[in-house]
């Protein structure tokens, strides 16, 4: 490549790649879309170098959504397949980590439904009882 393109082309750290997995692994999985983000990164994976250039192509646009500097670390980011690798890893650990806290508050929310209802037919049926 030309000596031009490496002068303007934004520098990327290792921490710098791993806080922006890290980033969009959790973006992704709060958003309980981790299942949709992998099969999407699965499947971009084998053309890695292309979707990178796709969103070089693209990067105009995403100048008025997003920082341009942060937008062409993300590419830079895609070019390599094993930062893909770790992105989707990081995904899948964070969907299960927050499934697994989600099941948790949705047993404690069932187990409080379940006492109010027993609490409540217990209150109903008590006064009957005393009446009778």
């Amino acid at each position: 490549m030309n000596k031009e393109f490496w002068e303007i082309r934004p520098e990327t750290s290792e921490s710098e790649i791993n806080e922006m997995i890290e980033k969009v692994a959790k973006f992704i999985a709060e958003r309980h879309l981790a299942p949709a983000g992998i099969l999407l990164f699965e499947s971009v994976r084998p053309l890695h170098g292309i979707g990178s250039q796709a969103l070089f192509f693209i990067l105009p646009v995403a100048e008025i959504i997003f920082d341009s500097k942060k937008y062409q670390q993300f590419a830079i980011m895609m070019e390599d397949e094993n930062n893909i690798k770790k992105l989707i890893k990081r995904m899948d650990e964070l969907d299960e980590i927050y499934t697994r806290e989600r099941r948790q508050e949705n047993k404690l929310k069932k187990q409080h439904r379940k006492a109010k209802r027993k609490a409540f037919y217990h209150k109903i049926f008590k006064r009957k009882n005393k009446t009778a």
